[in-house]
């Protein structure tokens, strides 16, 4: 066995961790004698210049000659990652800390240790907290590994040096032993046979092929780090932009966001935006705050302190003049709307058309949505053949008011609309009528809660009418997607067992196509007085123009509350 490289640093980190005897004696067994071949050249580290990092961190983090502190100068981390760094010192160490501090450490750590643009973009779904099923494209052994207990994203957005990446691993071992058992172990004797390329067997276990695995995927030091930190400055983003967007549930949403910078703090924001639901005509208005971190991680709140409050995580592209996000809300950050900003300057920006679908042979009303639009000419809107612009009236709300004909022979399919010497592609869709739906999410999952400490997670469906393009097959590559259609929202059993009953349980499905799920709780009322959780069919019914009945169906599961959350409730803001 090797000697770390790092004595004082890994004993260090040992010595200050709070953890069961069995789980520290694991941790200083790894310190003694690390299963992996350690780095050829000693890592520079990151000097820590901040002096409330320092005060605040050094009972613990020892502070060398060059200004680096054991463990922290060897990350690189999200603003959520530092947060959830600080919540576990705070909550398993015992540090204090006031909240003024705790900003200011997650600040300081996030712009001079953070992580590149380049290196983000993968993994934004975990900072925008998308409910989504994620696809790894490395290592599929490590990813068992990891996500077991939490998202491949929480690993994604963390860089680290080797040592770190083991300590790490220890850490885990440490405050939860079982995961010796799950996943990071052998469950059985090393394998004796050649693998599937024929090389010999790799008898190492699970956790030390991790370790090796992130330490070359996600380095402490990368190009892409080097680059951004060498440029990187203060965001001028003050102005007004255009807001496009799309709320499952309720459909698009257009309007502006004027944004104004903090003169005492360069990289600190107040916005005020006003935008509307196309589909229903709703209007919102509201007020935020917000900071960006690393040059580019947007992050705020609007309406804080009410109920309409909506957190913010935007990525700030390097032109400054786009950015792009998720706005939510919710027990489980399941609700809101994905938005698009667009700086409005010198010309017109066009950013949406409502409805997006038209049939042919019809006469229609749509809204042209932008920045800086102005009636003029209708010759000035180009739809292409077979659309024709017959009035344009506007700007009101910040959209125009077109009125087209669409030719009865015209060809269907995509349309997209020069305006303003500008091209907004995908603009229109001209179809002959909906051929068929489907239900997305096609599987989706709502939690009970209620009846005690914990939430319910809501489900919402959307039905999707598509048309069959024009080879008139369904579900081939020129199906026309039309957008959301009306329809009836019902729920029907999913028979898994003999004399099932979940539907009578489990909740109740809302004609906007948002699953209430149940009180959380045993049932009296039901066999065994089980919690109310089971799955469903969730089916949809639309009605075309000629009368022809459509349905589509998804699946639901309905499960109980999320007892443990490995992830900060709270998003950092300003």
């Amino acid at each position: 066995m090797s000697t770390p490289k790092h004595p004082t640093r890994l004993m260090a980190s040992a010595k200050h961790t709070a953890v069961p005897l069995a789980g520290l004696a694991v941790l200083l067994a790894w310190t003694a004698a690390p299963t992996f071949a350690q780095e050829d050249e000693d890592p520079e580290g990151y000097a820590i210049t901040n002096q409330t990092v320092i005060e605040s961190c050094q009972r613990c983090h020892t502070l060398d000659d060059e200004g680096r502190m054991t463990r922290i100068s060897y990350l690189r981390k999200t603003p959520e990652g530092w947060q959830t760094s600080i919540r576990r010192m705070v909550s398993l160490h015992n540090v204090g800390l006031a909240p003024d501090a705790a900003r200011e450490i997650v600040r300081y750590l996030s712009d001079r240790q953070g992580i590149a643009p380049e290196e983000l973009r993968p993994a934004l779904f975990e900072v925008e907290r998308r409910l989504t099923d994620h696809d790894y494209e490395g290592d599929s052994g490590v990813e068992f590994t990891c996500i077991q207990c939490h998202s491949m994203g929480r690993v994604m957005t963390q860089r680290r040096t080797k040592d770190e990446w083991g300590l790490l691993i220890a850490t885990h071992r440490a405050l939860y032993p079982l995961v010796d058992r799950f996943q990071f172990r052998r469950s059985g004797p090393a394998p004796t046979e050649p693998g599937p390329d024929g090389r010999p067997p790799d008898a190492r276990h699970p956790m030390d092929k991790a370790i090796d695995h992130l330490s070359s995927v996600y380095p402490l030091e990368s190009t892409q780090w080097s680059a951004w930190s060498a440029t990187m400055r203060s965001p001028r983003l003050a102005g007004t932009w255009a807001l496009s967007g799309y709320e499952p549930g309720k459909g698009p949403i257009y309007g502006t966001v004027t944004i104004s910078q903090d003169p005492d703090d360069s990289a600190a924001f107040t916005t005020t935006a006003s935008y509307v639901y196309a589909e229903s005509g709703e209007k919102v208005e509201h007020s935020g705050q917000a900071l960006v971190y690393t040059g580019y991680q947007w992050r705020g709140r609007s309406n804080p302190g009410t109920d309409s409050q909506l957190r913010e995580v935007m990525f700030v592209e390097r032109n400054q003049r786009e950015m792009s996000g998720r706005w939510y809300t919710g027990a489980y950050d399941e609700i809101g709307p994905d938005v698009k900003l667009q700086r409005v300057g010198g010309e017109a920006i066009v950013s949406g058309v409502f409805p997006k679908a038209v049939a042919r042979g019809e006469s229609v009303e749509v809204r042209v949505f932008g920045g800086g639009l102005t009636a003029g000419s209708g010759a000035s809107l180009d739809f292409g053949s077979g659309v024709t612009v017959v009035s344009v009236s506007g700007p009101s709300d910040g959209s125009l008011r077109v009125s087209l004909t669409i030719a009865g022979d015209a060809q269907i399919g995509a349309r997209d609309l020069f305006a303003f010497g500008s091209l907004l592609e995908g603009a229109l869709i001209v179809h002959d009528g909906v051929d068929r739906i489907a239900v997305t999410p096609e599987a989706g999952m709502a939690r009970v809660g209620g009846g005690g400490n914990f939430p319910k997670g809501y489900q919402t469906y959307e039905a999707i009418g598509f048309d069959d393009g024009p080879d008139g097959e369904s579900d081939t590559d020129d199906d026309l997607n039309l957008g959301r259609v009306d329809v009836s929202w019902t729920v029907e059993e999913y028979a898994a067992t003999f004399g099932d009953d979940d539907v009578q349980f489990i909740g109740s499905m809302r004609q906007d196509g948002t699953f209430v799920p149940a009180i959380d709780g045993p049932n009296p009322e039901r066999v065994g007085s089980r919690n109310n959780v089971g799955d469903a069919w969730v089916i949809a019914t639309h009605r075309t123009a000629d009368g022809e009945e459509l349905r589509a169906r998804a699946h639901l599961l309905v499960t109980v509350p999320l007892y443990m959350r490995w992830e900060p409730w709270q998003e950092v803001s300003r």
